[in-house]
């Protein structure tokens, strides 16, 4: 037994005995939720969390996220089990086709979507293979896929721990309670074997993930039992406080080099809420703050200008041509969602923005019928590509296709913009706290008041964010408003009084009685900056959003002669019709000078070249000698850069809009 495993044994009988307390209080004084039979838990069993999320169904997307979700239903994500095997005949569903992850996979973000969007035909698509799922299960509380005997033939839990999610989550939307039964059954079925066979390969490194539907069924039930289910997941689960204390995870996996668990990027992205939401058990501050600790390490070392990390597919350092796994990119958007239900802490909103506007809709073509399985900050073009440089991924990564280089992403990637849809509001005590910002309305009641918060915006194109509380009769609550921690000189009006100026990376809070129809107005100011990057690159930012060069674009299908290609569900290369080795010539002690951004309008397709909602103009030379190696952008050059070109105007829009793109530019000498 190795000293990690033995410790966190002893601890864990330390929190069996009620010996270790910790009082769970937010950084930013946010109320910690009470009533109902969940007040129990602050005291004994699990810890409340500072924020809770809504119901499933209680937010409504508005404006530009809502045409964002319909294309999301409308594409891939509403017809992949139409026609992909691996969805359309999983064993879960009766099939004989893939029974472990993917349909799981695949339930776990058109659930959501289905809910946020209210639609009829979806919610009928997860109800029939939810009830498969459910009529599935055995009498030993497995459910179909799991081997009748699994002494002889190993199953990873992981698709299990995955599944229980997905269910609790339909439960959550639907409150049927056939559905939590089958979990019920299942997770003691999950206990009473995890003695015989402890977690190994995926589910040892996941282990965080069935705390989920633990929780979950025990603020339902109470039931003790359920905590003991929690202790053995977090004993045998990979110890990442432990590997983030060394060296290791700082190197840079090599170039077509050794794959690894522990640096596996879409294990990464996961676990940045293992540790708070194991805190909600354990109690332990370490465990809380966690997260901070993981995202520094990884900013340093492996960091992208977007928010994310590489991992193409393990960690792989900051050269902005690694690539990043599009399961890494939705992962590391729900682990952010926990991570500040459990905290409060703003700066994870920021983050989740960050990682929401940039690196999440610069991974899908625009129109969602197709996707990349690694994205590069700086991608000029995607081909089929056996000259790669992937860390152990393989040519056609970066296709936007159906099923670029392996599966998992195609049943995995549905649940990035639901889940920030649905998380963009939670509860905060008797009140509501905005945790990240788009368009949509989000239904609670208080008090025994109904009420209806509603956002009518353009951000993150736009700096103004209009607020609309409406109350069935006076009620008094708070209101936390989230203010980034870049939105220097923000400001908040509440109708009927003067405007305010507001601290920037807190929640704002607004305490007081609402009569029934209050207006409120927050104004972020949006000031470029810019980063310095790799290799002395340089990036520019914009409030939540990053710049890349607009290119022009072709795109060519390829695979025609493959299963499932058919159009629009084909894949395709995209290669560049304009120029892209461009140095930048900025004054970046005076942006304001160099740089001049226009907005425009927000279009039906919001992340697209043609729709993006703003764009900048900035000054540029062409650098003949930054050249393609390898079929992709050579490595940025390291110092400031000569060039005897002509002074060109360059645009620059938002990062989610590219499909191609330079992102972090050489500097020019002045």
């Amino acid at each position: 037994m190795n000293t990690p495993y033995l410790k966190r044994r002893q601890f864990l009988a330390g929190i069996a005995t009620g010996a270790t307390t910790l009082a769970i209080s937010s950084l930013t004084h946010a109320e910690t939720p009470s009533g109902s039979s969940r007040s129990r838990n602050s005291s004994s069993g699990i810890a409340n969390p500072t924020f809770r999320p809504l119901p499933l169904g209680s937010v409504t997307p508005t404006g530009w996220l809502r045409r964002q979700l319909r294309i999301q239903a409308d594409g891939l994500t509403g017809h992949l089990d139409e026609f992909w095997p691996d969805v359309a005949q999983s064993q879960w569903f009766g099939g004989n086709a893939e029974g472990w992850e993917r349909a799981p996979y695949w339930l776990d973000g058109v659930i959501p979507l289905a809910w946020l969007l209210d639609d009829k035909t979806l919610k009928e698509k997860c109800e029939r293979y939810v009830k498969k799922i459910v009529a599935g299960q055995r009498p030993d509380g497995w459910y179909t896929p799991y081997p009748a005997d699994a002494a002889g033939k190993r199953y990873d839990l992981w698709a299990i721990l995955l599944v229980n999610k997905v269910l609790v989550q339909y439960h959550e939307a639907t409150s049927d309670a056939t559905v939590l039964e089958v979990v019920m059954r299942n997770l003691k079925a999950i206990l009473k074997t995890l003695d015989q066979t402890p977690l190994f390969n995926w589910g040892k490194f996941r282990w965080f993930e069935g705390l989920i539907s633990v929780y979950y069924v025990y603020e339902k039930t109470g039931e003790a039992w359920l905590l003991d289910l929690a202790r053995k997941l977090y004993a045998q689960g990979f110890d990442y406080m432990s590997f983030y204390s060394g060296k290791d995870v700082t190197i840079p996996t090599p170039r077509r080099g050794r794959w690894r668990w522990d640096k596996h990027v879409v294990n990464t992205g996961m676990a940045l809420k293992a540790y708070a939401l194991s805190s909600r058990l354990t109690r332990k501050k370490s465990e809380r703050d966690f997260a901070s600790k993981m995202l520094d390490i990884l900013d340093r070392y492996h960091g992208q200008v977007t928010g994310m990390f590489t991992g193409d597919e393990c960690l792989s350092g900051t050269n902005p041509v690694q690539g990043t796994e599009l399961c890494a990119v939705v992962e590391a958007l729900y682990s952010l969602e926990h991570v500040i239900s459990v905290t409060g802490d703003p700066a994870f909103g920021d983050r989740l923005e960050r990682i929401a506007f940039n690196a999440l809709p610069a991974t899908f073509a625009p129109d969602m019928w197709s996707h990349q399985y690694d994205q590069q900050v700086n991608q000029v073009q995607c081909t089929i590509n056996p000259d790669h440089m992937w860390s152990t991924n393989g040519p056609e990564s970066n296709l936007y296709g159906l099923e670029p280089n392996y599966g998992c992403c195609t049943s995995n990637m549905h649940q990035g913009w639901p889940k920030f849809a649905g998380h963009l509001w939670m509860r905060a005590g008797d009140g509501m706290a905005a945790v990240a910002y788009a368009p949509s309305e989000a239904r609670f009641e208080s008090n025994g008041a109904s009420v209806r918060v509603s956002l009518d915006t353009d951000y993150p194109f736009r700096e103004t964010l209009n607020l609309k509380v409406e109350t069935d009769k006076t009620v008094r609550f708070p209101l936390l408003l989230r203010i980034p921690a870049w939105a220097q000189g923000a400001t908040i009006r509440i109708e009927g009084q003067s405007e305010k100026s507001l601290k920037r990376g807190t929640f704002h809070r607004i305490q007081r009685e609402w009569k029934g129809n209050d207006r409120i107005t927050l104004h972020f100011p949006m000031r470029a900056k810019t980063s310095d990057r790799y290799n002395g690159a340089i990036a520019l930012e914009r409030g939540p959003l990053v710049y890349s060069l607009k290119m022009g674009e072709s795109w060519t299908r390829v695979n025609a002669d493959k299963p499932h290609r058919e159009l629009p569900h084909g894949d395709f290369e995209v290669r560049p019709t304009t120029p892209w080795n461009y140095g930048l010539l900025l004054d970046e002690k005076n942006l304001d000078e160099s740089v001049t951004f226009e907005e425009l309008p927000v279009g039906e397709k919001p992340f697209s070249p043609d729709g993006a909602g703003m764009a900048a103009k900035v000054k540029g030379r062409r650098l003949p000698g930054w050249k393609m190696a390898h079929e992709w952008a050579s490595e940025v050059p390291p110092d400031p850069q000569n060039s005897g070109e002509p002074l060109e105007q360059l645009t620059l829009i938002p990062y989610g809009c590219t499909n191609i793109r330079v992102t972090e530019f050489p500097k020019l000498q002045r």
